[in-house]
């Protein structure tokens, strides 16, 4: 990679970042397109927000990708948020138009072309959601959005009614919501359709474990495990031997950086390179 005085900056800010694997994903994206951009990584404390976005506008930065822990405080130091963040009320994608810095949510529409290039429909679909965070709000955004007729099971109930109710406020659309408990898991997971976990439980380190009770997924399921370390959770592996359809998170990480290299760019995102380059991360990890 050449880098000139002519070269367009790009970036990713969170606390810790060492993990991230967007700048391997991005900068592959942009040496397969022949693009003059570079993409860099960089640990911002939340004491020093203000001050790194307004670098962005001061170095003219073309646009950053925001983690944790800054995805809601950040907008309150943007001049415009897109539609979706603003609902989701978490950006993790910014844009710099001549030093007017616009938020974007590229999560959600992430994990949406991720379910469809599998073939997936939502649409009418009985879909299930384990977990009530920011990830299950942009998730379950999109969910409600496409038709599924959707239920969100957390362990703390009243956490994932106030998502349903948010859903309910934005969308008009009911939200069914119960506690996360293996007896009322076997009842939902009979009639579910789609399974989606947005929880933490099977991430690295603990690998191990699965969110789930043994025996409650079925042949013909659809199970998405938005975590992307490791490839294959706990979880997925269960239901791929029990004959579901499984879609890893890394699906979902390939989606919406691609969606924000577009934004970026205005070139359409090589998903392959952005691919492949992610696996050759995830594998040295």
């Amino acid at each position: 990679m050449k880098v000139s005085g002519h070269t367009r900056i790009c970036g990713i800010i969170g606390d810790p970042i060492e993990h991230s694997i967007s700048p391997v994903m991005q900068n592959a994206a942009f040496q397969a397109l022949g693009l003059d951009y570079c993409y860099l990584p960089f640990r911002v404390e939340s004491s020093a927000l203000e001050q790194a976005i307004q670098g962005l506008r001061a170095m003219h930065f073309t646009g950053i990708n925001v983690t944790l822990p800054h995805k809601v405080a950040v907008l309150t130091f943007l001049d415009e948020i897109d539609t979706m963040a603003e609902n989701l009320g978490a950006v993790n994608t910014i844009v710099n138009d001549e030093g007017c810095l616009k938020g974007y949510n590229t999560d959600a529409a992430g994990f949406y072309q991720a379910l469809t290039a599998e073939g997936v429909n939502p649409n009418g679909k009985n879909v299930t959601i384990l977990g009530a965070g920011g990830a299950a709000r942009a998730v379950s955004f999109m969910l409600v959005d496409k038709g599924a007729r959707l239920t969100i099971l957390n362990r703390d109930e009243g956490r994932a009614r106030k998502l349903a109710d948010s859903l309910m406020r934005l969308l008009r659309r009911e939200v069914a919501v119960y506690s996360l408990q293996k007896k009322i898991l076997k009842k939902i997971l009979n009639d579910t359709e789609i399974l989606v976990n947005t929880t933490s439980v099977g991430m690295m380190p603990q690998s191990g474990v699965s969110p789930l009770p043994d025996g409650l997924i079925k042949k013909g399921q659809v199970v998405f495990d938005i975590i992307y370390n490791p490839l294959k959770t706990q979880l997925l592996a269960e239901a791929e031997a029990e004959g579901a359809k499984t879609i890893g998170g890394l699906e979902m990480l390939v989606h919406q950086g691609a969606a924000a290299f577009e934004l970026w760019t205005g070139c359409k995102a090589p998903l392959e390179a952005m691919r492949k380059a992610a696996l050759e991360a995830m594998r040295l990890v």
